[in-house]
């Protein structure tokens, strides 16, 4: 049976890339960005609160994803369809995106003059930090394709080792305890700040990641375990807004060194909300009508085209709109979604280029 829900939540934090994206040029801690107007912390607030939830929330349900895949699925099977709908669009992201993304960002950043197909062969030969902003290789928002990619083949791994052992043969699946107690699912949160700096590139964390998707497949996916967080959802909910808020405060606002409430802070809202989304999400998202069916079956493109679109936006009026900061966040916001739709419009009508990133045609 679909979870329609699990489909809602991936598609609406795919959506919310966009005004993060946005944001990100205005960021106060100095990271390098393909377009940077200058910090600001009301921008910067954006970036933060989501940040804490959106990637582990993704993952998770990524895991949940493959137990449902795996139940109509063979291994092999599945291992064909990851690299489909991973591989593949991490590939043509990163050599026919990308370049055009790290063009623009030595442009603004770094005032190159040469010509974008000069600058395509830059791109292939200048490795630096990998963030794309000083025109060099990177990897851009596909980084989330390559970890996505690499964590489902070692769980796989992971999963039918388990499999074999506990079950004794490749083809049952070791039956889970039926009755797990609130308490222990929230508890389960409590391995992720130790996690988050093991196997990290740049603030991202491999070991979490898996940790997170291996939770979604074991225990998330069960019926159960969702319908107590369905009961529960408001006040798990509500404390991982505060918590989200409190970690807003702290890391932006506050101009105090509070590292370690801080990051307390920011783990209780990670978690907390991540277990609050999905029990909402059950209550109120799981259903199916024109627009989920329609942003489902569009939000691999949607996540491939709409950095492309932020920085184009934000590139062009940059000039016309430097003074006006409000305007130049809500302008490309606007604009970059709806350029983002319209193109997933057309990609999806043409099926190589649908194959290209991920998608069904024809949907």
């Amino acid at each position: 049976m679909r979870k329609y829900h699990v489909d809602s939540l991936r598609w609406m934090a795919i959506c919310i890339l966009n005004p993060y994206h946005v944001a990100m040029a205005w960021n106060t801690w100095g990271e390098p960005n393909y377009i940077f107007f200058g910090p600001n912390r009301v921008f910067s607030s954006i970036i933060v609160f989501f940040s804490a939830f959106l990637m582990p929330l993704l993952f998770l349900i990524a895991g949940m994803s493959t137990r449902f895949a795996l139940a109509k699925r063979t291994p092999r099977e599945y291992l064909s369809e990851r690299v489909k709908r991973l591989l593949v669009p991490l590939a043509f992201g990163t050599v026919v995106f990308m370049p055009v993304l790290t063009f623009f960002a030595d442009k603004f950043n770094n005032q190159y003059n040469g010509t974008f197909l000069e600058h395509y062969r830059v791109f292939f030969t200048k490795y630096t930090d990998l963030t794309g902003a000083d025109g060099g290789f990177s990897f851009g928002q596909f980084w989330f394709l390559l970890y996505l990619f690499v964590i489902s083949c070692v769980s796989l791994g992971v999963i039918l080792v388990i499999r074999k052992l506990i079950a004794g043969r490749t083809s049952t699946e070791p039956k889970p305890q039926k009755n797990l107690p609130l308490w222990a699912v929230v508890c389960m949160g409590l391995p992720l700040p130790l996690l988050s700096e093991v196997l990290s590139i740049g603030g991202k964390s491999l070991l979490e990641f898996t940790y997170l998707f291996l939770l979604g497949y074991y225990v998330f996916s069960r019926e159960e375990v969702v319908e107590k967080l369905q009961k529960h959802c408001a006040w798990i909910l509500g404390i991982g807004v505060l918590s989200g808020a409190l970690n807003v405060y702290l890391f932006i606002w506050s101009g105090k060194d509070l590292a370690i409430l801080n990051t307390c802070a920011k783990f209780i809202a990670e978690w907390f909300t991540v277990l609050g989304l999905l029990g909402f999400g059950k209550t109120r998202l799981d259903l199916r009508n024109k627009v989920t069916v329609y942003f489902s079956s569009r939000s691999f493109a949607i996540f491939s085209l709409h950095y492309l679109f932020v920085v184009l936006t934000q590139y062009v009026l940059s000039d016309p709109l430097h003074d006006r900061m409000f305007l130049l966040f809500l302008i490309p916001t606007a604009l970059s979604c709806a350029l983002t739709l319209l193109a997933s419009e057309l990609a999806i009508r043409i099926p190589p280029l649908a194959f290209l990133m991920g998608m069904k045609k024809g949907n």
